[in-house]
């Protein structure tokens, strides 16, 4: 097992992306004199979910996409995930910020969290694919056949 260097540049961008995303909701909060929640104002909500957004799915896919390469998934593999979750990650904020039904609206907001959500499901399907499931199926059917033998030997001993 190895240190994740690939999807720790990738992270460092990322945070980077999310600074930017952190200072954006800073500015407008002040600009609009709203401390809390967005004080009715559509730019600044749609900028608190923007920020609110990347921080529901980047720790997990890149969490995912770590754990991926330090089980010896190929350099490609892991630049391709990580290199389209920083693009769905900036789609997405584009889109926020269209107006609603555009096209640009469309196809970056939708665009954006159809990568990030098929990041999410094929990172999770390839870890799961990975894990030893065809030892830890006979390990189950081995013991539920002991535990049936078991239970026949009880059955045969309480019927004497």
């Amino acid at each position: 097992m190895h240190m994740p260097s690939i999807t720790a540049n990738y992270l460092a961008i990322l945070a980077l992306i999310y600074a930017a995303l952190a200072l954006q909701v800073i500015r407008l909060r002040r600009s609009k004199g709203a401390a809390f929640n967005d004080g009715g104002d559509a730019g600044l909500r749609s900028a608190i979910r923007a920020h609110g957004n990347f921080m529901e799915y980047v720790p997990i896919i890149t969490l995912m996409v770590a754990l991926l390469e330090m089980s010896g998934a190929s350099p490609v593999r892991v630049h391709v995930l990580m290199g389209l979750l920083v693009l769905s990650r900036l789609l997405h904020p584009l889109g926020m910020y269209a107006t609603p039904g555009s096209l640009r609206f469309l196809i970056c907001r939708g665009g954006g969290i159809a990568l990030s959500l098929g990041l999410l499901i094929t990172s999770a399907l390839t870890i799961l694919s990975r894990l030893p499931w065809a030892s830890f199926a006979d390990e189950i059917s081995d013991q539920a056949i002991a535990t049936i033998e078991f239970l026949q030997v009880i059955h045969v001993i309480l019927t004497l």
